[in-house]
């Protein structure tokens, strides 16, 4: 089986591929052409996961899968959610969007925020959504090397590290990219399945 992940993101593209079972073929924007910014103008994150796996299916024919993620901190009413890549601009900058939240989260008490993730798969022409979330906390500074987006000021529940601190596999593990995608892998093994 043939998938076109539709990201240009290195990192979430490696995640999703150690995951993904063997018998998908996976497939890159760049590896089918598509080499143009997807928009994203949809005003929740299941809108944009959904409008970006129509656009490669309508433009390119393939059976596809997208996703979108929000981190939605509690105490500013949802912010950044469906902003979070932008949320210090269009240049998409991951520490200027740190820099922004921790200034925006001075003084705050309550720091409990979620990452949201939905996956849309477009396949035989129907849509599919699969969502995972992980909730936790801002922490003051950041913490840890590894990661990307949100992740060296993120610490889920129950742990004391940040998703920045962990292994690829730890995250994998607990994220809410992960748990989504545990979703999705566990539809398409069900597909494969009646396939054979």
């Amino acid at each position: 089986m043939k998938l076109v992940f539709a990201t240009h993101n290195r990192n979430k593209l490696k995640e999703v591929q150690s995951m993904l079972p063997r018998e998908i073929e996976l497939l890159t924007l760049d590896e089918i052409g598509c080499l143009e910014d997807i928009p994203e103008t949809a005003p929740t994150i299941e809108g944009n996961a959904i409008q970006k796996a129509q656009y490669v299916k309508e433009r390119y024919g393939y059976d596809v899968f997208s996703d979108d993620t929000g981190l939605e901190v509690s105490i500013l009413e949802g912010a950044p959610g469906v902003y979070s890549a932008r949320y210090a601009g269009d240049m998409k900058d991951d520490q200027a969007n740190i820099d922004l939240l921790l200034k925006n989260m001075r003084d705050k008490e309550n720091r409990k925020a979620q990452f949201k993730t939905i996956f849309a798969l477009c396949i035989n022409d129907e849509m599919h959504t699969f969502e995972g979330i992980i909730k936790g906390e801002i922490t003051h500074l950041r913490k840890g090397e590894g990661g990307f987006g949100y992740d060296a000021v993120f610490m889920p529940e129950g742990y004391e590290k940040t998703f920045a601190q962990m292994t690829r596999q730890e995250k994998n593990n607990i994220s809410h990219r992960g748990r989504a995608l545990q979703k999705l892998v566990q539809f398409l093994k069900i597909r494969i399945g009646t396939l054979e």
